[in-house]
């Protein structure tokens, strides 16, 4: 699944996962939802973190911060983003987080922690962000990130500061070369992130 698909059924999944728990539009009051809310945190991007930046968040050891895998445990045992908890989706309203810690959701494609955030956000936390792409997002744009070989002198900066976080978590970044690109029929510039 692309990208761009896998973002689609993410947003499509938490927009439904809104609709379920938003109820009446016009209910007010204690115990319900600000929908308006939650939809100018989506609109904003706020809802969520990227790969890369959460990467930054883990190396720098920012205070409070949880990373959760919402995968099963037999996929959390075999690999999982370092320094994440294993949290089943199902046992996630049982879990017990405390008041200014900011928790970090992911799931495999990133559709369950969308899922997740907005149960959380119905919980009444108010710093939760997700992972948007998953587990995908992090294995591409940390531990295998790519430059295409004829990126621009800013992406190239950009992607100096991506490789050696990537490095910094055992990653493998690359540089593409034009042979390597063309070999695969795609245009050079699209076969690389550029960060």
């Amino acid at each position: 699944m692309t990208r761009r698909r896998r973002w689609l059924a993410g947003a499509a999944a938490l927009a439904g996962a809104v609709a379920a728990f938003a109820g009446s539009p016009y209910r007010r009051g204690r115990g319900s939802m600000d929908v308006a809310a939650l939809a100018r945190e989506v609109a904003d991007q706020d809802d969520h973190v990227s790969a890369v930046e959460l990467a930054g968040w883990l190396r720098a050891d920012r205070p409070r911060l949880r990373v959760i895998d919402l995968r099963s445990a037999a996929e959390f045992a075999i690999y999982h983003i370092p320094g994440a908890e294993h949290v089943a989706l199902d046992q996630l309203t049982a879990a017990r987080f405390a008041p200014g810690e900011t928790i970090a959701l992911y799931s495999e494609t990133g559709v369950h922690a969308g899922q997740a955030w907005v149960l959380l956000r119905a919980l009444g936390h108010r710093r939760v962000v997700f992972l948007r792409g998953g587990l995908h997002e992090w294995l591409d744009d940390v531990m295998s990130p790519t430059l295409a070989a004829d990126a621009s002198p800013e992406a190239r900066a950009a992607f100096a500061d991506v490789a050696a976080l990537s490095r910094w978590f055992g990653g493998t970044p690359r540089q593409l070369t034009a042979s390597a690109a063309s070999a695969s029929g795609a245009p050079v510039a699209a076969r690389g992130r550029g960060c």
